[in-house]
């Protein structure tokens, strides 16, 4: 019974070695690709990431009212008056170069999501594996208990000596 505990303890040992092979084979890889992120890659992903946090967003708004306040209360020279056409192209600029390199991250991304998901596939069909065995092991132990049982069953019992009580009436 020990010797079955460890062999199943040995087996799930193997299997998060295995698991940890695929996902970190070579230092300094990308696990997912098996390739190192070129600088236009790394860039794109630096970019999607700095393009959607609170600290974009925020210090873009404040740059538009800025603009826009200092536009509508210059007193000689308007840059940029009412209609904001130049602000509406810089933002146009911005997003027209923002949106291509935020995909191509968002793309890296999906990849990089599906080949995690092929390496879940493939550790749970393995870890699916291996409780079939064990499941076939522990049916195995029971039966040798049954057979154990029924055989203990079989043997005739010794006949024991009844004791006279000495309880008297």
């Amino acid at each position: 019974m020990g010797r079955k505990k460890s062999l199943a303890r040995q087996k799930v040992h193997d299997l998060k070695e295995h698991v940890k092979e695929i996902i970190h084979n070579v230092k300094g890889i990308h696990p997912a690709f098996g390739k190192d992120l070129t600088f236009g890659q790394k860039c794109a992903d630096n970019l999607s990431r700095w393009a959607g946090s609170w600290v974009f967003i925020l210090s873009l708004i404040i740059i538009l009212i800025v603009w826009i306040i200092l536009n509508v209360q210059a007193v000689r020279y308007h840059w940029d008056p009412y209609p904001f056409i130049l602000l509406n192209f810089v933002l146009s600029m911005i997003a027209a170069f923002q949106a291509p390199v935020i995909l191509m991250s968002a793309n890296r991304q999906a990849e990089r999501d599906r080949i995690n998901a092929q390496y879940d596939y493939a550790v749970n069909r393995k870890a699916e594996r291996e409780i079939k065995d064990m499941q076939k092991d522990f049916e195995i132990v029971k039966s040798l208990i049954k057979e154990a049982h029924v055989h203990i069953l079989k043997q005739k019992p010794k006949k024991r000596k009844k004791r006279k009580s000495s309880k008297k009436k």
